[in-house]
């Protein structure tokens, strides 16, 4: 008797049979999900099969966000934390290396959560396979990568997201809405803020041996090498500059994007930093970062004229606290407007002076909750609408945060030309992208 093949083995002699009428075999059974030809060919209940790359610390949160797709990989260069999800999930693949795993196939789309300095590597890499990717922010080490970034997924019409989770959460819309409904009038400034700084201090003197787990070198990837040291991994090396960009590489994609979503802003237009004096290799533990930004045209009053947003972190803050008008927030971002201020941070948003804005009634909403950050990328995947942070999304945004850094590593104001993505300072453009060491390119 012949054997009736079940639901996934159906599914997959269909979707072959499709692919080969388009011209479209060997590809991902998600590769081309928005694709008008085969998009109604797959069934939004189909499970992705997802690639981890990166499965500890923020891995674990992203890990944790989409477990239930399948896991049909795990990689990590920790033997030890790679031995500890595959526990959980006994039938992924395990893999130490994301281009070992890539060349293997069989997914639908990959997870990125390693540091920064793999995140376009690996993302890349994904993206060329005609996978879907989810990229923790920010989404690149470099200006120049983000740009490589979002042409590729533009050239393979893959979904994409960055895990900018705080961008899902329902005050972010209320704040947009009011700041779009024009509760404080006509924007003219924005200052964003952040307490404390991670930087790197002097490099190592000593080299204590690699914990028996971990594969330093390709930890290192695209990196220049050097030894291994506990001042780097598993956290610290968000203070360096070979694989982070310090607390504004950190935590600018979370809190920029407020502004970025609310005032439509577009790209930077100029920038400079003040800081304390450059190191060659550890990041500035207090940064001060002037931003003239484009903004969209007619977004919140702003008629797409240049618009000051002004970066602080470490010790710094607005001039605005010392003044008295603002409540003692960690961190946050402030909108300066024409008829009042409005001071926000991930889950709460007071206008100011509250005596003032006691009659004000926020307007019905009008942007839809989230399905979920993730969720929404997975939808995306499977030919519903493009997740919100998607990388042409993203990408301007990562740009623009740095941008700072450029200017940071600089030392002196710069225009950018967005059109070009130059500074048109020759010395200054060097930084907008880096080396790689051998076999990691781009």
């Amino acid at each position: 008797m012949t054997r009736r093949p079940d639901r996934r083995e159906f599914l997959r002699r269909a979707t072959t049979s499709l692919a080969g009428l388009a011209g479209l075999a060997a590809i991902p059974r998600f590769a081309v999900a928005r694709d008008p030809r085969v998009a109604r060919g797959y069934p939004v209940n189909e499970k992705l099969r997802i690639g981890i790359v990166g499965v500890a610390n923020r891995g674990a949160d992203n890990l944790n966000g989409v477990a239930h797709q399948e896991i049909a990989a795990l990689c990590d260069v920790d033997a030890g934390y790679l031995a500890a999800a595959a526990q959980r999930f006994p039938q992924a693949r395990q893999f130490k290396d994301f281009r070992r795993m890539l060349d293997a196939g069989g997914l639908d789309a990959v997870v990125v959560s390693t540091p920064d300095h793999l995140h376009a590597p690996a993302s890349a890499a994904a993206i060329r396979a005609g996978l879907h990717v989810y990229c923790e922010k920010p989404l690149t080490h470099t200006v120049h990568e983000a740009r490589v970034l979002r042409r590729l997924a533009r050239e393979k019409r893959v979904a994409t997201q960055m895990g900018t989770q705080i961008h899902s959460v329902g005050n972010y819309r209320r704040v947009v809405e009011r700041v779009q409904g024009g509760a404080i009038g006509d924007v003219t400034e924005v200052h964003v803020w952040v307490g404390g700084g991670y930087s790197g201090g002097e490099r190592p003197a000593d080299a204590p041996p690699v914990p028996p787990t971990l594969d330093w070198d390709l930890w290192l990837g695209p990196a220049p090498q050097r030894p291994y040291h506990p001042a780097y991994v598993p956290f610290q090396w968000r203070g360096w500059w070979d694989f982070g960009n310090g607390t504004l590489g950190d935590m600018a994609c979370h809190h920029m994007d407020l502004p970025f979503w609310a005032l439509g802003i577009e790209s930077v237009i100029a920038v400079e930093s003040d800081g304390p004096p450059l190191h060659g290799e550890s990041c500035p533990p207090w940064l001060v970062v002037k931003y003239s930004m484009k903004t969209r045209s007619g977004a919140a009053g702003a008629g797409g004229a240049a618009l000051p947003l002004t970066w602080y972190h470490g010790d710094r803050r607005p001039r605005h606290f010392a003044e008295g008008l603002l409540p003692e927030w960690g961190n946050g971002t402030l909108f300066v407007g024409t008829k009042g201020l409005l001071i926000a941070d991930y889950d709460r948003h007071v206008l100011l002076p509250e005596k003032e804005f006691r009659e004000s009634v926020p307007p019905p909403p009008s942007i839809p909750d989230s399905i979920g950050h993730y969720e929404e990328w997975i939808q995306a995947a499977k030919g519903g609408a493009p997740a919100l942070c998607h990388f042409d999304y993203a990408g301007p945004l990562t740009e623009a945060v740095l941008l700072g850094v450029v200017a940071c590593k600089a030392g002196r104001r710069l225009t950018w030309d967005a059109e070009k993505g130059s500074t048109g300072d020759a010395a200054a453009d060097a930084f907008l992208q880096r080396e790689y060491r051998k076999g990691w390119a781009l």
